[in-house]
C-alpha cells in the first residue's frame, strides 16, 4: 500500500509450514530426504503430503491460515529500508491466477475487473510498486536472461499434443519481485541476528570460464572488463547491448553457461546473478526444505533464542543442493523421453532448426516451433576435415561452406529415435549417408569398445588415434573418404 511519503509498505505472507512440520517428526525426516518437490510434466511429486500442501498450508480464500509475514518499507526510489517478520493469521479474500491478473491489469478486461473489483485497487498499487522495483533492479545491475521456456501440452492417453512456449506475463514478474524482496530481507534478518541457516549462494564465474568468455566476446565484437573481476552489471550491460542483435539468443546462452551453479550453504557468499550481498529462500517452505529451515531460524529470533552452529547444517546445504540437481535431472530425463515418443512417427520428416550446441563429435539442433533437440553427428556432415573450436563454439571444415556455429540455422531430417536411450539423431537434409557411415556413427555415439578392439589393422589404429586427438579439440575430425574405403 502507498505511504504518505510517496513510498510503499509491502506485505508478503507465506504459509507457516514450520508450525506443522517440527524437527524430529516423521514428516520432517521425509521432507529432508526429498529436499524439494519435483515437477514433472503434468504431475508433481510433493515434498510434503497433500493434506498440508493443498489444504492446511494453502492460502485458500475465505478461510483462516497460519502464516509468516514479512512487512517491508520501500522508498519512492525502490530502496528497501526497514523490515520486520512476524507470525500471523491470514484471511484471504480472493485466489487469483497469473492469467486473471494479466487480463485485468495488462489487457484491461472489464468483465474480469468487475468480478474482482474489491482487489483491483490493490493490484493497481502493486503494479506501481513493481515498476519502481524493476527500475531499481536495473540500476543494481542484476542479470536478467530472456531465454524462452516451454511447456508440454498433453492430448489423449497422456501423449504429447504439442510443445509450446511458456507465456510469461508482467503478473509473473510482479510476484517474482515481491518474493525477491522478502528473500533478501530474510537473509539480512538472519545475518543481523547472527542466526545460523542456509543461504542461497551464487558465486561469480570461475577463472577458466571467465577467460573463455572473454575470448568468445572478443570474437563477437564485445568486451568484458579484463582488469578486474566481473560484477553482475558487466553481464547486464552486455545483455542490453545485444538485445537487438540477430545472434542475441546465442550470446545469452554462452553468458549463462559461463556462470556457476547456485547452491545452499550456511556461509553467506552473496548472490552474483541477482546482485545481492545476502540472499536466502524464504518464500516456498512447502516445496523447498531450505526455506523451512529459514522459517525455523526466524522463529528462533522472534522467540529471542539463538541456535548454536550445527555442524549438520553444512551437510544439509550439500544435501539440499544435491536433491535440487537430482530433481532437475529427473525432470529433464522424463521430458527427453516424452519428446522422443513425440518424434517416433516423424522419422524421415524434414524440419528447420537452430544449432543449440557444438561439440567435437557433432552439433545439437533444436527444431523450430517444435522445441525438440537432437544430434547431427560429425559423420552425418558433408565430407570434409572438421576442426572444433570450443571458444568460438564452431565446428568447421576446410570448405568454407561447411561451418557450423552455435545459433546457426540448418534444415535437418529426423534419422533415428532411440526411446530407450532418450536420444534423437538428425541428419542434414540433402546429405546422403552410406551404410559404412551409418555403422560408424552408431559406434561413435554409443562408444562400442568391442568393435574398436576387434579392429587390429594399423591403418584403423592410426585413425582412432587421430580421433582421440580430435576429441580434445586439438586435431581434425575423421575424414569420411577414408571411412568409406575401410
Amino acid at each position: 500500500m502507498p505511504t504518505p511519503e510517496g513510498g510503499w509498505t509491502l506485505y508478503v505472507a507465506i504459509a507457516d509450514v514450520s508450525y506443522y512440520v517440527r524437527p524430529g517428526m516423521a514428516l520432517d525426516t521425509e521432507a529432508y530426504k526429498r529436499g524439494n518437490s519435483v515437477y514433472f510434466p503434468g504431475r508433481v511429486i510433493p515434498m510434503l503430503p497433500e493434506a498440508l500442501s493443498n489444504n492446511l498450508c494453502s492460502l485458500n480464500p475465505a478461510v483462516d491460515r497460519l502464516v509468516m509475514v514479512c512487512q517491508m518499507s520501500i522508498l519512492p526510489s525502490g530502496e528497501l529500508t526497514q523490515f520486520e517478520f512476524s507470525e500471523a493469521v491470514i484471511h484471504s479474500h480472493a485466489r487469483l491466477t497469473y492469467t486473471q491478473v494479466h487480463a485485468m491489469m495488462e489487457k484491461n478486461d472489464q468483465r474480469m475487473c468487475e468480478r474482482f473489483q474489491t482487489v483491483v485497487p490493490h493490484l493497481t498499487n502493486l503494479y506501481a510498486l513493481f515498476q519502481v522495483l524493476q527500475a531499481a533492479r536495473k540500476e543494481r545491475g542484476a542479470i536478467d536472461f530472456d531465454l524462452p521456456e516451454t511447456r508440454i501440452v498433453f492430448g489423449k492417453d497422456r501423449k504429447i499434443e504439442q510443445i509450446v512456449p511458456y507465456e510469461r506475463f508482467e503478473s509473473h514478474k510482479v510476484i517474482e519481485e515481491c518474493m525477491l524482496c522478502a528473500n533478501i530481507c530474510a537473509a539480512k534478518y538472519l545475518a543481523k541476528h547472527k542466526q545460523f541457516a542456509l543461504y542461497r549462494v551464487h558465486e561469480g564465474p570461475s577463472e577458466e570460464k571467465l577467460n573463455d568468455l572473454r575470448r568468445f566476446l572478443t570474437e563477437m565484437g564485445l568486451a568484458m572488463p579484463g582488469n578486474r573481476d566481473p560484477v553482475p552489471g558487466d553481464y547486464a550491460h552486455i545483455l542490453r547491448v545485444i538485445q537487438d542483435r540477430p545472434d542475441a539468443h546465442m550470446i545469452q546462452t554462452i553468458l549463462l553457461r559461463s556462470m556457476s551453479q547456485a547452491v545452499y550453504s550456511p556461509e553467506n557468499k552473496g548472490h552474483f546473478g541477482l546482485a545481492y550481498e545476502a540472499y536466502a529462500h524464504f518464500t516456498s517452505p512447502i516445496r523447498r526444505y531450505p526455506d523451512l529451515l529459514v522459517h525455523r531460524a526466524i522463529k528462533q529470533v522472534l522467540a529471542k533464542k539463538t541456535m548454536p552452529m550445527d555442524e549438520r547444517l553444512s551437510g544439509s546445504g550439500e544435501h539440499c543442493s544435491m536433491t535440487e540437481r537430482r530433481a532437475d535431472d529427473a525432470t529433464n530425463e522424463v521430458k527427453d523421453w516424452l519428446k522422443c515418443e513425440f518424434m517416433l512417427d516423424k522419422v524421415g520428416q524434414e524440419f528447420d532448426g537452430v544449432i543449440s550446441g557444438v561439440t567435437s563429435f557433432g552439433v545439437f539442433v533444436e527444431l523450430k516451433d517444435i522445441y525438440v533437440e537432437g544430434l547431427v553427428h560429425v559423420s552425418s556432415l558433408p565430407d570434409d576435415y572438421y576442426q572444433f573450436d570450443p571458444i568460438k563454439h564452431v565446428l568447421s571444415g576446410d570448405c568454407p561452406d561447411n561451418c557450423f556455429r552455435l545459433g546457426g540455422t540448418v534444415r535437418v531430417v529426423v534419422a533415428r529415435v532411440d526411446l530407450d536411450q532418450r536420444k534423437i539423431d538428425f541428419a542434414l537434409a540433402g546429405v546422403k549417408l552410406t551404410r559404412g557411415e551409418v555403422r560408424h556413427k552408431k559406434q561413435d555415439r554409443h562408444f562400442d569398445k568391442k568393435n574398436n578392439r576387434a579392429a587390429g589393422k594399423k591403418k584403423k589404429g592410426s585413425r582412432l588415434a587421430a580421433a582421440k586427438k580430435k576429441s580434445d579439440g586439438t586435431g581434425p575430425a575423421k575424414k569420411k573418404r577414408q571411412r568409406r574405403r575401410k
